[in-house]
């Protein structure tokens, strides 16, 4: 399956809504939680089946000091463990050196963080607590 990196409104529509489905309404929390106002100054990759489906999908913005950031990392539980949040990760990772970044940082659920270790990146800090329940770790990795 191909990364793809998202370039229509239509398909930034269907990234959120993995979001959704997968970070936000397991919490009874709302849609518009799965998105903000830098989606259009930020690299959305994402993988979808021959029907346009998102299956898994990732975004990469950059912050101050050429420091990169994933967000809104998904899978959808269907396609979980095979091999498609790393390919997520390496598309951003090389789209993060394109564009000059030196380092990639991230907040991981506490249920991702093997999963990033794999993928290189490295714990900095126990961080927050999201909505109380979900407890998130600064990780970072060096391009």
């Amino acid at each position: 399956m191909e990364v793809k990196q998202a370039n229509t409104k239509q398909e930034v529509e269907a990234i959120i809504d993995l979001r959704y489905k997968i970070l936000r309404q397991p919490w009874d929390q709302p849609r518009d939680t799965g998105t903000d106002n830098l989606e259009d100054r930020s690299i959305n990759a994402f993988i979808a089946d021959e029907s346009g489906l998102v299956l898994a999908c990732g975004r990469l913005q950059e912050n101050d000091n050429k420091i990169g950031q994933i967000r809104f990392m998904a899978v959808d539980a269907s396609q979980q463990g095979k091999g498609l949040g790393k390919k997520i990760v390496e598309f951003l990772e090389v789209k993060g050196k394109e564009i000059g970044l030196k380092k990639i940082e991230l907040q991981a659920r506490e249920n991702a963080v093997e999963f990033y270790k794999s993928n290189g990146y490295s714990i900095k800090e126990k961080s927050f607590l999201l909505w109380g329940i979900i407890q998130h770790y600064l990780m970072e990795k060096e391009l």
